[in-house]
């Protein structure tokens, strides 16, 4: 799969596309329902350019489109870019081009917009996005005012119907809300796979080798979208150097801030269960949350802690099985 940074990437070369266009925070059901359709036109047969498949490119964004238009409200991101472009590749996007999203950008008119991101160097032949796509200064352009300008810059227009389940119509927003809660289980429904942060291990106080426990502390990104505190069950992944898997271990994972030792610093370290022998210090790891456990609590000995400590380990094994 390609990956560009920026219009200017695209090979000059570069023939007719179907394209499908968004943040694609988190690359949940709805987001695959699109790309779906995206692919399903560019194999098709018939149309879009006869027998020969063409290409499908995803464009996204980068910072989210929030924190321009209205500085401060980044909302917390489900998976960072690289993660966010494996996701669609391995979904059938043969090239994901991530725009950087600046306020002069977030200038253009519909009409700019569509003809700087697809017809000039795209070169659009068909266009999928989901039903609610906005787009343009002021978030003025809608699906029917793209369908117009595809009649113009000859591209067809298709808007996919938002899913939902149990009536509730799937979106970033709303597993930001389950994530929030602590519900991880209703945010992987969501998403189709468990939510994961990744991050940097770093060296903390080290208090959870000392007490038979050695944690992997991770220094995730700006704005993660990190599980409200609580003990989860779920998986500790370390990463290669282009974010791909090499190893995993269920894994106890502790959000929060450990207020039995009087700490205030929210952290989110895992323990590989079983493992003490793991030195993880300054490599790229993910933690994959699967089950809540429960909350987070202050416990009156330290005897205590390690006692619940054992039981969640217990709790964590069960619920990977």
């Amino acid at each position: 799969m390609r990956r560009w940074h920026g219009l200017d990437e695209v090979p000059d070369d570069w023939g007719s596309s179907v394209i499908t266009i968004g943040v694609f925070d988190g690359v949940h059901r709805g987001h695959q329902r699109i790309v779906a359709r995206a692919v399903e036109l560019a194999r098709a047969d018939a149309g879009y350019g006869g027998d020969r498949q063409l290409p499908v490119v995803v464009v996204t964004f980068d910072p989210h489109p929030d924190e321009i238009v209205r500085p401060g409200s980044h909302p917390p991101f489900l998976s960072t870019t690289r993660r966010r472009a494996d996701l669609l590749g391995g979904l059938g996007a043969d090239a994901v081009c991530l725009v950087p999203f600046t306020y002069q950008f977030s200038q253009l008119d519909p009409d700019e917009f569509v003809r700087t991101v697809l017809a000039d160097r795209l070169h659009a032949k068909a266009v999928v996005v989901g039903a609610d796509f906005r787009f343009g200064h002021k978030a003025a352009g809608d699906v029917p005012l793209l369908a117009t300008l595809g009649e113009k810059y000859d591209f067809s227009t298709e808007g996919v119907p938002l899913l939902a389940a149990d009536g509730v119509t799937i979106s970033s927003t709303h597993i930001r809300e389950h994530l929030e809660s602590g519900d991880v289980s209703a945010a992987a429904a969501a998403l189709d796979r468990p939510h994961r942060v990744e991050g940097i291990v770093y060296r903390g106080h080290q208090r959870g080798r000392q007490l038979g426990f050695p944690t992997a502390n991770l220094e995730s990104p700006p704005h993660t979208a990190v599980p409200g505190d609580g003990i989860y069950a779920g998986w500790l992944i370390r990463l290669g150097a282009g974010g791909e898997e090499e190893e995993r271990w269920p894994a106890a994972i502790s959000v929060g801030p450990n207020a039995t030792f009087g700490e205030a610093e929210r952290t989110v370290e895992a323990y590989a269960l079983d493992r003490d022998d793991l030195d993880l210090y300054g490599r790229h790891m993910a933690a994959d949350f699967v089950t809540r456990i429960r909350g987070q609590a202050r416990f009156d000995s330290v005897p205590d802690l390690v006692a619940q400590m054992g039981r969640d380990v217990a709790q964590a094994r069960d619920d990977l099985s």
